[in-house]
């Protein structure tokens, strides 16, 4: 069973390589793997070793803090409780760039100049019921 901070490691990671607009196969050409590595790097299977993270922070423009920012200081509770799983004091925090959906919306949001970003923006307050 993959440990919970490889799993949220492995979802940063997808994020980030979606939101640059990267496939798996040129993420991993640009860091020398083969694309079946990101694949289980990205569903937390295989974990990332601290030099391949250095590589994949290189290849993604981001620091190597990025793939644990949300984790809110949350690690495992112990090694291991008595099934055998890993525990978290409270669940590290919701990946919101899960979704292609979500990661096109700030893709072309940010392709927007100024003024119509923040037209969008308040329209989306509107929608929502946000004042």
């Amino acid at each position: 069973m993959a440990h919970p901070i490889d799993i949220h490691v492995g979802r940063r990671l997808k994020a980030r390589r979606r939101l640059l607009g990267l496939t798996q196969e040129r993420l991993a050409k640009a860091v020398d793997i083969r694309f079946q590595q990101i694949q289980k790097y990205e569903s937390g299977v295989n974990r990332i070793s601290a030099s391949r993270l250095w590589s994949l922070s290189k290849a993604l423009k981001v620091p190597v803090s990025y793939f644990f920012e949300g984790m809110n200081g949350h690690e495992p509770v112990s090694e291991f409780d008595i099934n055998g799983d890993y525990g978290f004091a409270e669940a590290p925090a919701a990946e919101i760039l899960d979704e292609k959906e979500t990661i096109d919306l700030v893709r072309y949001y940010y392709q927007l100049n100024e003024e119509p970003r923040k037209r969008l923006l308040d329209l989306a307050k509107a929608m929502s019921g946000e004042n």
